[in-house]
């Protein structure tokens, strides 16, 4: 104990002659005694926990090196120690020559789209014993769940996928299966780290009996990190680094460093806050917890220890949030730092839809600084590093797995110009068949209007040109007041607003950048007619869920990211439309929904009017469509 306590900067008792001391004295000396040693008994743990896990330390873990495992030749993890030939690499990195298999229906996930270069990929459900599951993950997973399965019948189906390495995109996350897809990324995540850790301590000790180094030992990257997860707030963090130690350790007896910094940093501060009104069930879902978006966090990895806030390079996996990646890479022509991004081999982001959100660009700095070469050398012995990585092909070999609740252009994009994973990729194609325009309850007429733009670089402006040539002037006149513009882009609200003000149009607005006194002005002044127009952007619906009276039109700029928006935006036309409570008064007054698309809006559409209705619009020769509602 004593040594504990020197450790913590605490005095020893000396040794002192026999002579006369006061008892007042002596006894302060006691009660500072019995508290350094309370002190220094409750650390005790952690001390020794931060010693035991810097023994465990994969590099130098030759004692707890365990016995050779014959890898069966169809686990997935294979992927990564296959040697892919150039040729491949030159159809993969120019999209040449990539096959899309026949949509498939999958077993409680719905339907897939297979595109792989080479062979043809396989989307049967697998059992449990042909999962490869490391035992360790295995038995925690039956004892969580207490039972003799360690997945659901969903996470097994999804897993399945993931398992194989195939690149995936899913955006049908929902409230009501996001852990379950949460637990079945983190047991993939922890699978792969820990089989590479298993491959590398084996090679270890079989090293020490050669000279040399075979090529067949070639077991690592130029860093680390292996896995990064993306997420958009604390709280989501939390369930994921609790999912792993969870995973690693159920019985909880494992060594956890910095648990107690870790809790205190990610759980929510203070009490839950009693909000006025009650917001949808999709809003407290996504605010629940803390929902700090500025965060990054290390986490390394043994057999039994799990290390929190490892130095990035000295860890396993990488939990953040794009804002907290981003700031830590830097920016151009500053002091950068992006190294630990080049030996990343699982790349899962959760909520991709809260990403757009935030800030989408984030996701695309990040992709832009991985795989690149390293600036450093960062102590890798490049006798173990795989022939593939010293080749820079390791974004041919990165898992890439995309979950969101919403489809988006974005996504697409990024799934088709970011990933060339040469296992090939999956794409969920779930079609709405009625749309949320089935939840508008409020008796309005919808009118859809048409126009055409060349491509999807020069949409915004297109747009731009047709909303102030061929909308705004009818709605101008005094008669068409209390007009609600719904712009899902802030770049376009912006273009917008500057466009009002040089007309001089009379206007308030709200956007997410809104002061809470200012939205109460606005929401004021639009309600008693003060103003012609109000401006609303889709982000500031979509974090603070304004229930906006008054509203006798409505415009959508662009159909809304959030297809429950539209609905949503749409009932609130029920509400009083003036000071008056007439409510015969009300219903008497004319309102309208106008709302301009594009063809390169149609996965936007689609989630709004119904796959059948967006299919009819689209190849229609009528530019104007309408749908009444409420009757």
């Amino acid at each position: 104990m004593a040594d504990v306590s020197a450790q913590r900067g605490l005095s020893k008792p000396s040794k002192r002659k026999t002579i006369q001391i006061d008892e007042s004295k002596d006894e302060k000396k006691k009660k500072r005694m019995r508290k350094a040693k309370a002190v220094a008994k409750n650390d005790l743990k952690e001390i020794t926990d931060t010693a035991v896990i810097n023994l465990q330390e994969i590099d130098n873990d030759s004692d707890d090196a365990e016995p050779e495992e014959e890898v069966d030749i169809d686990d997935p993890f294979k992927h990564f120690t296959k040697d892919i030939e150039e040729s491949l690499i030159t159809e993969l990195s120019t999209r040449q020559k990539w096959n899309t298999q026949a949509e498939e229906t999958v077993a409680l996930l719905g339907k897939a789209v297979a595109h792989s270069c080479r062979n043809a990929i396989h989307l049967n459900r697998d059992t449990t014993e042909n999962l490869y599951l490391k035992k360790q993950l295995l038995d925690s997973l039956k004892s969580t769940r207490k039972t003799e399965s360690a997945f659901t019948d969903f996470q097994s189906a999804f897993y399945s996928i993931i398992n194989k390495y195939h690149d995936v995109y899913y955006p049908e996350r929902s409230c009501s299966n996001a852990e379950e897809l949460r637990t079945a990324y983190c047991v993939h995540a922890l699978n792969h780290i820990l089989k590479t850790r298993s491959k590398i301590v084996h090679h270890n000790s079989k090293i020490k009996r050669h000279d040399d180094v075979p090529d067949e030992y070639r077991d690592q990257g130029l860093t680390r990190p292996k896995v990064l997860i993306l997420v958009p707030f604390r709280e989501s963090a939390l369930r994921v680094v609790k999912l792993i130690m969870d995973l690693i350790s159920p019985d909880k007896k494992a060594n956890i460093i910095n648990k107690k910094r870790f809790q205190s940093e990610f759980n929510a501060e203070g009490p839950p806050v009693e909000r006025m009104r009650k917001r949808p069930d999709d809003y407290e879902a996504t605010f629940v917890g803390n929902t700090d978006d500025m965060f990054r966090l290390g986490i390394g990895i043994t057999k039994k220890s799990l290390k929190l806030y490892a130095d990035f390079y000295s860890a396993d996996i990488l939990v953040a949030s794009p804002l907290g990646l981003r700031t830590i890479i830097g920016a151009e022509g500053e002091k950068q730092d992006f190294d630990f991004l080049s030996s990343i081999e699982v790349f899962i982001m959760d909520q991709c839809d809260v990403f757009l959100m935030q800030n989408w660009s984030h996701i695309l700095y990040i992709l832009k600084h991985m795989h690149l070469q390293p600036s450093e050398s960062h102590g890798v012995d490049f006798s173990r590093v795989r022939m593939w990585t010293l080749n820079g092909w390791a974004k041919f070999y990165r898992q890439t797995i995309i979950l969101s609740g919403v489809r988006n252009p974005s996504f697409s994009s990024l799934f088709n110009k970011h990933c060339f994973n040469y296992a090939g990729k999956v794409e969920f194609r779930n079609l709405n068949s009625l749309g949320t325009i089935c939840q508008v309850v409020a008796q309005l007429p919808q009118v859809f209007h048409a126009f055409s733009a060349p491509n999807a670089s020069e949409l915004a402006d297109f747009r731009f040109q047709f909303f102030i040539s061929k909308i705004l002037p009818q709605f101008k006149d005094a008669v068409m007041s209390h007009t609600m513009i719904f712009i899902p882009s802030y770049f376009d609200f912006v273009r917008i607003r500057n466009y009002f003000k040089k007309e001089s149009i009379s206007f308030v607005q709200i956007c997410e950048y809104s002061k809470q006194n200012k939205v109460a002005r606005a929401r004021d002044y639009f309600f008693h007619g003060t103003n012609h127009f109000l401006l609303y952007t889709e982000r500031a619906h979509f974090y603070n869920r304004y229930v906006i009276k008054g509203i006798r039109h409505i415009i959508f700029y662009e159909v809304p990211i959030f297809a429950h928006f539209y609905s949503e935006m749409c009932n609130m036309l029920q509400l009083p439309n003036s000071k008056s409570s007439n409510e015969e008064e009300n219903d008497k007054s004319d309102k309208s929904c106008l709302v301009l698309y594009a063809s390169q809006d149609v996965q936007q559409l689609s989630a709004v009017v119904g796959s059948n209705r967006t299919s009819l619009m689209l190849n229609s020769d009528r530019k104007v469509h309408m749908f009444v509602s409420g009757e």
